[in-house]
């Protein structure tokens, strides 16, 4: 064990994929299981506040349920979901509670995160959870997680829990041992990843990388996200002996995406919206260079607003859109879509969204 006298950070997300945790076999592997849960409890003994979100529900079903008859795909993965969180959260409770631990079990959609009330509602709950040194065990709800309700997978909803909760570390722990350099030839680990890079693809070998729903590109274009938000995210062999104390240690282990200055409050929901708006906007050249290139934070005006699609109201989110159709940001409508099409094109009028709650995406 690592001794952890200056721990890199004091509250982080862990992420655990399915490969990590699951043997050849399809059942769960106990032995990476009891390492990471050791790890964990480790930390916590030195004030580390951490939040654990495990895939691994459908695999462990496929050890419970022996199918009879045909079923849909979708309904087996139901099936398969509802009673292998059973067999996943009951593991992880006793393993915890050899530690002295309590294990919470918190199961969301992607719903959960679109309403702004119900997101602080659920952030308390985290917080309480962490206050009371309760560790929180999360997971997609596959049961009645379908079609548009559905997160990429679990790097995307550890993602936005980590943005939610203001975290200091995000560590995904996959079958890997980082992002690798494939312009170098050998298979190298890039170390660190700066907030600017883009075009992830070209770092993609699919052979070593790929995995899981949503695969390596997804989980740098969230790692990415996260870095610019002020999140230090790692992307990590789980499989490794100590891997996450060696990292809070400060170890040059796996690829770490560097962070930009901190962004809070607001800001960090709204630039996790992406497929939970409520409508669009559409500005024109002169408000796009306002937005994107000013050095100044500049919100948005209706003089600059050339169309409006969907329906909307104060409060929701609405995504913004250059001339041809790109995505610029997103941001909280201080006003609705109705109130917008009388005063679109028009000056001295009140921002459509105050720049404290835009998000631009370039």
């Amino acid at each position: 064990m690592k001794h952890l006298l200056h721990p890199l950070y004091k509250k982080i997300v862990v992420k655990v994929g399915t490969n990590v945790i699951t043997a050849k076999n399809g059942e769960l592997d106990l032995d990476i299981l009891n390492s990471l849960t050791a790890q964990i409890a480790e930390l916590q003994k030195k004030g580390i506040q951490v939040i654990l979100v495990s895939s691994g529900a459908v695999g462990a079903g496929r050890s419970v349920v022996k199918f009879s008859g045909t079923i849909a795909p979708v309904a087996a993965r139901q099936v398969l979901a509802s009673t292998g969180q059973i067999k996943l959260i009951s593991t992880y409770n006793q393993l915890f509670l050899h530690h002295g631990l309590i294990t919470a079990q918190i199961l969301v959609t992607k719903d959960d995160f679109r309403d702004r009330l119900h997101y602080l509602n659920m952030q308390t709950c985290f917080s309480s959870l962490l206050q009371q040194n309760i560790i929180p065990v999360v997971n997609e709800n596959d049961a009645v997680s379908v079609t548009e309700l559905m997160f990429t997978d679990n790097d995307e909803l550890s993602g936005l829990i980590a943005s939610m909760m203001d975290v200091e570390g995000y560590l995904i722990l996959s079958h890997v041992d980082g992002l690798f350099d494939l312009k170098s030839g050998n298979g190298t680990i890039i170390p660190e990843i700066d907030p600017s890079t883009k075009h992830f693809h070209q770092y993609i070998n699919p052979g070593k990388s790929e995995f899981g729903r949503g695969g390596m590109l997804t989980k740098c274009h969230i790692a990415h996200k996260l870095s610019r938000l002020g999140i230090t995210v790692h992307i990590a062999n789980g499989r490794t002996p100590n891997i996450l104390l060696s990292i809070l240690d400060g170890e040059n282990i796996g690829t770490k995406f560097l962070p930009q200055k901190p962004t809070h409050g607001p800001k960090r929901w709204i630039a996790n919206s992406e497929g939970l708006e409520k409508g669009a906007v559409t500005i024109n050249n002169g408000a796009e260079l306002a937005l994107v290139a000013d050095e100044r934070a500049n919100s948005l005006l209706p003089v600059g607003i050339e169309s409006v699609e969907g329906q909307f109201f104060k409060g929701d989110i609405i995504k913004v859109c250059s001339m041809d159709g790109t995505i610029i940001g997103y941001g909280m409508a201080q006003y609705s879509s109705e109130k917008t099409l009388t005063v679109m094109g028009k000056k001295e009028q009140k921002p459509l969204i105050h720049y404290d709650y835009l998000y631009i995406t370039s």
